[in-house]
């Protein structure tokens, strides 16, 4: 008989973000004075983030200093670690290497963090400072006492290896092979050969066709679809996977109206996952040109995520400006009068 045990120490972890709006106006705040954030809940603490400007002391006045602060009154000082760093990564730079991890004590309203978060001369030529904004993201770690427990005993060794699932591979196999299938799909000139039972599994739409009372023959003949389209959404419904179904490059055109069109599908046939991947590929391609279009499919086809993405977008003025004047926006105006309503009212707020 074996046991096992160990000696650990519980953590809770998660992140803030704090965005600096305006940030060319907060440069007027003096050496060693401070802007305080909103105060924050998280790992059972309440915090709050300072934010120096112009650097903690006289030696940090070139610099951004950041500290997180605890505001709980507490008996026991709080053992945990923060982090700062730029939300999000750009291009061609290095991220911030930001404050250090070192487990720290943390006591009501005592602060720990950086006093030379980065250097505002650099901050300024970077492209984390876009639209006289930056946000920086805390993250924290809180660490509870240490504790003695017993381990389960998927930790003991073991004496067979077992390997990771292939039933994708399996299955991605059986629609290449066509062997056993029982169903024909005729798009845009092209057939492919499925098995029923698969996509009545995968979709609730291809169940109602090929068994319910919309069931057809042999052949199913599938009209306003291109076929490289219908060929990746068979793919997805037997491997659960887009690879190989567009090319590697996410900034291709070709790929972005790939996942336009497989969209439509997904909704049309009602497989949510690859619709949410679809919309989850198409926020990364938001620019002023593309935005219309893709807030005009996503009202169309209820992506609230996608329609979030797209007006987060156009949150900002420059961006918002922009598009206004754009021939995206005449044509947004005739098919989705209801957004130009949410863009007239955030136009007006920004002016």
């Amino acid at each position: 008989m074996s046991s096992a045990s160990a000696i650990v120490a519980p953590t809770w972890s998660g992140h803030h973000l704090l965005k600096i709006d305006g940030y060319s106006f907060t440069k007027d705040v003096p050496t060693g004075q401070k802007i305080e954030s909103r105060p924050f809940d998280l790992g059972g603490h309440r915090w709050h983030i300072d934010y120096y400007p112009n650097g903690c002391t006289a030696e940090d006045e070139d610099y951004i200093s950041l500290f997180l602060v605890l505001e709980d009154s507490v008996f026991k000082a709080v053992k945990a670690q923060q982090k700062f760093s730029f939300a999000g990564e750009v291009k061609g730079q290095a991220p911030s290497l930001g404050s250090s991890v070192t487990v720290n004590n943390y006591t009501c309203l005592q602060g720990w963090g950086t006093s030379s978060f980065v250097k505002r001369e650099d901050l300024e030529e970077s492209e984390h400072l876009h639209d006289d904004s930056f946000t920086v993201r805390c993250d924290i770690v809180v660490i509870s006492d240490y504790q003695a427990e017993d381990l389960p005993e998927s930790t003991l060794p073991t004496f067979v290896s077992v390997e990771p699932s292939d039933l994708h591979q399996h299955l991605g196999d059986l629609l290449r092979s066509e062997k056993g299938a029982d169903v024909v799909f005729e798009v845009a000139g092209e057939t492919f050969a499925a098995h029923r039972c698969l996509l009545a599994a995968r979709s609730p739409v291809f169940s109602a066709m090929l068994f319910g009372g919309m069931k057809e023959g042999n052949t199913v003949h599938i009209h306003d679809m291109d076929a490289q389209v219908f060929k990746a959404l068979l793919s997805f419904a037997y491997t659960d996977s887009l690879a190989g179904a567009t090319e590697e490059n996410e900034e291709d055109e070709d790929d972005e109206a790939m996942f336009q069109h497989l969209l439509v599908a997904a909704d049309r046939y009602n497989m949510e996952r690859l619709k949410s991947i679809c919309e989850d590929k198409l926020c990364k391609h938001i620019d002023v040109d593309k935005v219309g279009i893709i807030l005009e499919l996503a009202e169309q086809h209820h992506c609230d995520g996608l329609s979030k993405a797209c007006l987060s977008f156009l949150g900002s003025p420059t961006n918002l400006r922009a598009f206004v004047d754009s021939d995206g926006f005449n044509c947004l105006s005739k098919s989705c009068p209801s957004v130009i309503k949410k863009l007239i009212a955030m136009l007006a707020f920004v002016s």
